[in-house]
């Protein structure tokens, strides 16, 4: 019955959509001003979607239409939707009823292929036998642009042929059911049970539950999510890539409660075999957060270049492998998209601590004497986002800057930017500056800084108007490499009364 189907489609689209930003059904009800019992009904089939809601939704989930896309697809294939049922029985485990006592993820990458391997320790905390498990299996090659993603993956979707999935429970093999088939995304309920029998876990007990996947890279992109939705004592992560591609890896912590930051402890690496080996672990992780690993490769055309590099000393090299877009590339010469807050308050929040997990990695290259910044387009991300990091250390936060106020009076000192770090270049800038930026709540606010941190905050909002501080030098005077500049690790120079 095609019209099942797509009433089914379209709320997996909807629920992924919600589970990818965040959404409890509450909030969305909120921001798409509907009731949440609307929205439960409309999750439960129990009530048909409206276009105005699937507009709104698409809009608020930000799915780059395909949210609308799906709705269309059951408009044109009949108006009913299923009711959404746990599985073939009453098995399904409640939030309350499982509790993980070891997640264990592998994540193996041999240079064209990802293969994923998900170990999970469960216990039954319920008064009842579990008998099946829910798993989603989820890509996106292209995150923070969900029209380009969705039109990748409709051309090239991920098929089950491809994913090879393999599932036990304590080493006894399991069948399936599916649950939703999107383009980009699977959602399945794991059964318990095989041709030989059934394996119900029971009330007090514990079992392996174990599943593969394979995802080709062209599909998969650089990174990796792992969402706690079931109270957990341990998760850990490890991944390993081909040495010679040169991968750098970072992480970032989302909850419900807190902002975006960078992972509390370090990453480990490792070198073994030709392989080298990233992982990372933490205890009784609050519920609902939300740890994303990403990465970047040196060289990930060939790994002859690698062997043979002779400038990967450069300054702008040691840049580029720690994951800073470097002059050339288009995001640096255009201006970068707003955030509509607090409406994008999560993504503004994921942005920020990436720029914060950029800034730590540069330090480790570079002695930064007169502090330093980064703006979201410098890691390849077309968002008004932006921090500086002063000399005492304090982060200073730009979310949508724009200047509404600046000093008559200037002066002109050398910097230096991280996407063309070879040459450092005297620009003239204002001594005090006046900013507009805007709060995660969405309130808007102005901001007064001066000397080196005006210099440092008038640096960043140049890159998120598309500006490159070449473009703020006099002429005639040109940039000097950095082997003949002398300031490097001093701070900038203030006169007396300046």
């Amino acid at each position: 019955m095609p019209d099942r189907q797509h009433g089914a489609d379209f709320v997996g689209e909807l629920k992924y959509w919600r589970d990818v930003r965040g959404f409890s059904q509450s909030k969305l009800a909120t921001a798409v001003g509907y009731t949440p019992s609307y929205v439960s009904k409309v999750e439960s089939g129990a009530q048909r979607p409206s276009e105005a809601f699937a507009r709104q939704a698409d809009r608020v989930l930000r799915a780059g239409g395909a949210i609308v896309h799906a709705f269309r697809e059951l408009e044109a294939h009949g108006r009913s939707i299923p009711a959404q049922h746990p599985g073939p029985d009453h098995g399904a485990p409640h939030e309350a009823s499982l509790i993980v006592e070891h997640e264990d993820t592998s994540l193996i990458y041999d240079g064209t292929t990802y293969r994923a391997t998900q170990r999970r320790r469960l216990y039954n905390d319920s008064p009842d036998p579990i008998t099946q498990y829910m798993i989603r299996i989820s890509v996106d090659r292209y995150p923070g642009n969900p029209e380009r993603s969705n039109a990748h993956y409709r051309e090239n979707p991920l098929t089950w042929d491809e994913i090879g999935l393999s599932a036990s429970i304590d080493g006894e093999p399991l069948t399936w059911t599916v649950r939703h088939d999107r383009d980009a995304f699977k959602e399945l309920w794991l059964l318990l049970e095989n041709e030989h029998g059934r394996y119900p876990l029971y009330p007090g007990e514990s079992a392996w539950l174990e599943y593969s996947y394979t995802v080709g890279d062209e599909k998969w992109g650089t990174w990796f999510q792992r969402a706690v939705r079931l109270p957990t004592r341990r998760l850990s992560v490890r991944l390993d890539f081909p040495a010679e591609l040169g991968p750098t890896v970072w992480g970032t912590e989302t909850t419900m409660t807190a902002t975006a930051m960078p992972f509390r402890t370090a990453i480990r690496r490792g070198d073994e075999d030709g392989r080298r080996v990233f992982s990372w672990s933490t205890e009784d992780p609050p519920l609902h957060a939300r740890y994303r690993l990403e990465w970047k490769f040196k060289n990930p055309q060939s790994k002859e270049e690698i062997k043979t590099d002779v400038t990967a000393a450069r300054p702008s090299d040691r840049m580029q492998e720690i994951g800073i877009v470097q002059e050339g590339d288009p995001v640096l010469t255009k201006t970068a998209r707003e955030f509509a807050l607090p409406d994008e308050a999560e993504d503004a929040r994921r942005v920020v601590a990436e720029l914060v997990s950029a800034t730590e990695r540069a330090a480790t290259v570079h002695n930064f004497g007169k502090g330093m910044g980064i703006a979201a387009p410098q890691i390849g991300i077309d968002r008004a986002a932006a921090i500086v990091r002063t000399l005492d250390g304090e982060n200073v936060t730009l979310l949508n800057p724009r200047y509404v106020e600046e000093s008559v009076e200037t002066d002109e000192q050398y910097e230096g930017c991280l996407s063309f770090f070879d040459v450092r270049g005297m620009v003239p800038r204002p001594l005090s500056i006046s900013v507009e930026h805007t709060d995660i709540d969405g309130q808007k606010q102005i901001t007064i800084f001066e000397r080196g941190v005006a210099r440092l905050v008038a640096h960043e909002i140049d890159h998120l108007y598309g500006m490159l501080y070449r473009e703020r030098m006099r002429p005639g005077v040109e940039p000097i490499p950095v082997s003949e500049y002398r300031g490097t690790g001093s701070q900038w120079s203030y006169g007396e009364g300046r």
